[in-house]
């Protein structure tokens, strides 16, 4: 039998149950969509820890303060006070593996202006941080070498604290209050966002390091050195260097675990990310039960067909029919059912990614990957729940099938 009139004769009687075959293709719709969607979201996800990585920058290498071992009692990280000004003066002069490099003092205070007061994210950098880390500022300008000398109290705000202190108010020269602390506005930072785990980049204020040290937190120690390596292939070079000295400043013994942990971005953002794929699996594998289901209903009502059409069957071989095109003629009506529903479920779960897109500002992003995988799929159960039903129309007994009612 022609191919061509294979897939008219399947149109037809797809056709002629209409409500039917719109119920049937129910389950393809809702399955590929909410595949589609699921995959949008872990896709949207990773591309948002990408974008973290790119932010913070592939090179950068942090030293932060490491933990202590003391009566067979292991603090966790910061737990020592050895990582000092003078370790941040070592390093720019003794490695040339890394440049611009900034010591961090970072802490939680909250910040009164007015009658208004917010709890907001310190960190003490030095000027070069805007650089290494991508900022700007939008407002005003950013506090100097000669501010961190003197540890001026001056400070720049990200946006969240403008809004929630200044609302539509110029905070520029104003005086605001850090944990009893008066300190002049410089600046606003330019927004950020939020980062791969959903953390408002823009809810925190810098200052000077040397004035978080002295009239903030009132330490001589440093929390992190956060340096850039010359490349982000320098990477291994320059934790080596790094490590090297400051086991020699430090005084560690061989063999003896160090009092710093050096890490680099990549490394944290490659945790989020395989989290971010291990839940989008999760996710994607539970979807699929529905699709599935569908396939199921694919069978059902093939199988029924088969049954109310078993004279028709029959007709068609007496008069010549080979069993192969009935197999095929079925064949195809499954296949077709399920090609319009996965087509049908793509365009739902694009308009499902592109809602939770809009309704929840959650990142997403519909690869063309997904929807061929999606569609194939969908293309895949129409041939696997049909077979069987148009294999039992193929064997039906001719003689058998015209006398049946």
């Amino acid at each position: 039998m022609n191919l061509f009139l294979i897939h008219r004769i399947a149109l037809k009687a797809l056709w002629q149950n209409k409500l039917r075959t719109g119920l049937t293709m129910l389950g393809i719709n809702i399955g590929v969509g909410a595949v589609i969607c699921v995959v949008a979201i872990g896709e949207g996800a990773q591309v948002s820890v990408e974008r973290a990585i790119s932010s913070i920058g592939v090179n950068m290498i942090w030293i932060e303060a490491g933990g202590v071992n003391r009566g067979g009692v292991r603090t966790g990280s910061f737990g020592t006070k050895t990582l000092t000004l003078a370790d941040f003066e070592a390093i720019k002069a003794q490695v040339p593996s890394v440049t611009n490099v900034t010591p961090m003092v970072d802490t939680r205070a909250q910040i009164v202006y007015g009658n208004q007061n917010w709890n907001s994210f310190l960190r003490g950098v030095a000027p070069t941080y805007l650089d290494m880390r991508g900022l700007r500022v939008v407002r005003g300008g950013m506090y100097t070498d000669s501010d961190v000398e003197r540890a001026a109290p001056v400070c720049v705000l990200g946006q969240t604290v403008v809004d929630q202190l200044f609302g539509s108010q110029d905070p520029l020269r104003e005086e605001i209050r850090v944990r009893g602390q008066v300190c002049v506005v410089l600046g606003v930072l330019a927004v950020i966002g939020p980062s791969a785990t959903g953390q408002d980049q823009d809810d925190m204020l810098l200052m000077p390091y040397t004035t978080v040290m002295k009239k903030i937190k009132g330490q001589t120690w440093l929390d992190d050195i956060l340096c850039s390596a010359l490349s982000a292939r320098g990477i291994d070079q320059a934790e080596e260097d790094l490590g090297a000295l400051l086991r020699g400043r430090h005084h560690i013994r061989p063999g003896a675990d160090d009092d710093f942990n050096l890490r680099h971005p990549t490394e944290m953002a490659e945790v989020v990310k395989q989290s971010t794929q291990t839940m989008e699996l999760l996710l994607a594998a539970i979807a699929s039960v529905s699709l599935l289901v569908g396939g199921i209903g694919i069978m059902n009502i093939m199988l029924v067909s088969v049954t109310e059409r078993t004279r028709e069957i029959g007709l068609r071989q007496a008069v010549g029919a080979r069993g192969r095109d009935v197999l095929r003629q079925f064949l195809v009506e499954a296949v077709i059912l399920s090609v319009i529903g996965g087509a049908i479920g793509i365009g739902l779960g694009t308009l499902g990614a592109r809602t939770i897109a809009d309704a929840f500002q959650w990142p997403t992003r519909v690869s063309s990957n997904a929807i061929a995988l999606a569609f194939g799929c969908s293309a895949a159960i129409g041939v696997f729940f049909g077979y069987y039903p148009a294999r039992q129309a193929a064997n039906l007994d001719p003689i058998e099938a015209l006398r049946a009612e």
